[in-house]
């Protein structure tokens, strides 16, 4: 997995993306949160569940059926989010699932159940760049230079580098819109 503090670089190049509308920010941090939650499934190993199980690391929390859950539930809480129940819903499964598809990046671990519980194939990406982030704070720092350097590489970079041309391709648009618009 990425280190968690990689995993809310897509909700937060996602905001940037939807600048157009006011990003509530309880909603932005709801999507944080939504981006880092399946790593929560790691307390199963203080209960004996075996990584490779269903409910194991990168089992059923990295999942499309537990992102669609999460956005669900975001969409009933979308009054106190501040947003619409559709940007809730879209934006919080986005960011849930992006958690998955981050992992199957990655040059370790068991691969992804990204189709449970219609499958319990784990999948991985055909190209795996990131480095995997072991288990134990103590393991992290260790490797810490190594991994933050493949996150700044292969996920902070991308992401900006998209929302920077995201936010210039909209201004762009507006600044066209503006020149061609007839005088009053």
């Amino acid at each position: 997995m990425p280190t968690l503090f990689t995993h809310p670089a897509v909700p937060l190049a996602m905001a940037c993306a939807l600048a157009d509308a006011p990003q509530s920010r309880r909603l932005l941090l709801a999507g944080i949160a939504a981006s880092i939650l399946p790593d929560l499934d790691t307390l199963a190993f203080r209960f004996g569940i075996a990584y490779g199980a269903q409910l194991g690391h990168r089992g059923f929390s990295h999942s499309l059926l537990f992102a669609l859950l999460v956005a669900l539930l975001g969409m009933l809480a979308a009054r106190w989010l501040q947003a619409s129940r559709q940007r809730c819903f879209i934006f919080l499964f986005l960011a849930c699932t992006s958690h998955g598809i981050l992992d199957t990046f990655t040059n370790g671990g068991l691969g992804v159940a990204l189709l449970w519980p219609c499958s319990e194939h784990r999948y991985f990406a055909p190209f795996r760049p990131i480095e995997v982030s072991p288990f134990g704070l103590e393991r992290v720092l260790a490797r810490a230079p190594t991994l933050l350097a493949s996150e700044i590489r292969w996920v902070w970079l991308p992401l900006t580098g998209l929302a920077v041309l995201t936010l210039a391709g909209r201004w762009l648009f507006r600044a066209r819109g503006k020149a061609a618009a007839p005088l009053p």
